[in-house]
């Protein structure tokens, strides 16, 4: 039986969904797998639970009864004590401060499974540091939700990568909450503020959703996907098409944007009457390797096209490659919600618990 040991970073939504869920599949992994799940701390922000014996399913309780101020040290020598082996941090946050402590934690043993997109779209200097950092460490770091949620983006363009195949192209929507806003608005006769307000109740959206119609996160997902195609550049380098007015952007308060909201309603309506029959809006990521132009934009698309038949909140990838010249490879699926966020989490966790069998 291997045993891991597991700190998990952040219990927001996923966070709390990704613990639930290890719990459930204890016995499971087990019985079938052999390995043994233990999760000796689980902290937010500002408290440090300490499960002394593994987190039950009544965790959430347990934290608030007994969780503790704590510095990161702290966790490191609590852990050392315990003489605990393969050592996993799981970070479902998105601070920066968490990404600052990478090095420290890698050096103290720990592999990393990320949610958190920030170590992926910092410079490129900090970029290749932490590279060399796991290497000389012999560390793992895994980060397959940074794109596509639960889907296989980032892996998938490894193995094409490592199998000598040269990736052209890669085009879609990315993100789950932009394709849910305008797959509805192109189909419904909603006002935009409504189909918006209807994706923030279910989670979709950040909680300002000013956040994903900046386009900001998209322009994320995309500068990571060209690091991996060892492309070496920076988040400014992307044209991104914000979709927040200018009266509305991040200079006003959310409570300004929430009442001035029906300014986005006439912008949107506009661009939906002006469009022929045939066409769908879908805010589209685009990057082309060979002249490493990346742009994020909201475009027209037909609507045969993959693009333009989207559904409800599926994200779509589409990469050109050598092998894929005349037709793309496509991976489609769910591109937000809690669970399948999570799901992506556990599969990075089970290769990575394969890794370590060898």
């Amino acid at each position: 039986m291997k045993t891991i040991n597991i700190v998990v970073f952040g219990i927001g939504n996923v966070g709390s969904t990704l613990v639930n869920q290890l719990i459930a599949l204890k016995e499971i992994w087990e019985n079938e797998r052999e390995i043994e799940v233990n999760i000796p701390v689980i902290l937010n922000s500002t408290l440090a639970f300490y499960t002394k014996g593994g987190a039950s399913p009544e965790w959430e309780t347990n934290f608030e009864k007994f969780g503790v101020p704590y510095r990161l040290p702290e966790v490191i020598t609590y852990i050392k004590e315990q003489k605990l082996e393969n050592l996993i941090a799981i970070d479902v946050t998105a601070s920066a401060k968490i990404v600052e402590a990478y090095p420290y934690l890698i050096e103290n043993g720990f592999h990393i499974i990320a949610a958190n997109k920030v170590a992926n779209t910092k410079s490129q200097q900090f970029y290749k540091e932490l590279r060399e950092l796991l290497k000389v460490n012999q560390r793992k770091f895994l980060y397959e939700t940074n794109v596509g949620a639960g889907l296989p983006i980032i892996d998938t363009l490894q193995k094409l990568v490592n199998s000598g195949d040269k990736v052209t192209n890669v085009r879609g929507v990315f993100s789950g909450s932009l394709s849910y806003l305008f797959n509805t608005f192109s189909d419904s006769n909603a006002a935009f503020s409504e189909i918006l307000a209807d994706a923030k109740a279910k989670a979709y959206t950040e909680p300002d959703p000013r956040i994903d119609l900046s386009g900001v996160d998209v322009a994320r997902k995309l500068l990571i996907i060209a690091r991996e195609l060892k492309l070496e550049i920076e988040i400014d380098a992307i044209n991104v098409e914000s979709l927040v007015p200018k009266t509305l952007n991040g200079n006003s308060t959310l409570d300004s944007f929430y009442k001035n909201i029906t300014l986005l309603d006439h912008a949107f309506l506009k661009k939906k009457e002006n469009l022929v029959p045939d066409k769908a809006l879908r805010y589209v990521a685009d990057l082309n390797v060979q002249t490493q132009e990346l742009n994020v934009n909201l475009l027209e698309v037909d609507r045969s096209s993959p693009l333009g038949a989207l559904k409800a909140a599926d994200t779509l990838f589409e990469i050109h490659s050598s092998a894929y010249k005349d037709k793309p490879l496509i991976i489609q699926g769910a591109g937000a919600g809690t669970t399948v966020t999570a799901r992506g989490i556990i599969t990075d966790l089970l290769s990575l618990t394969a890794q370590l069998n060898n």
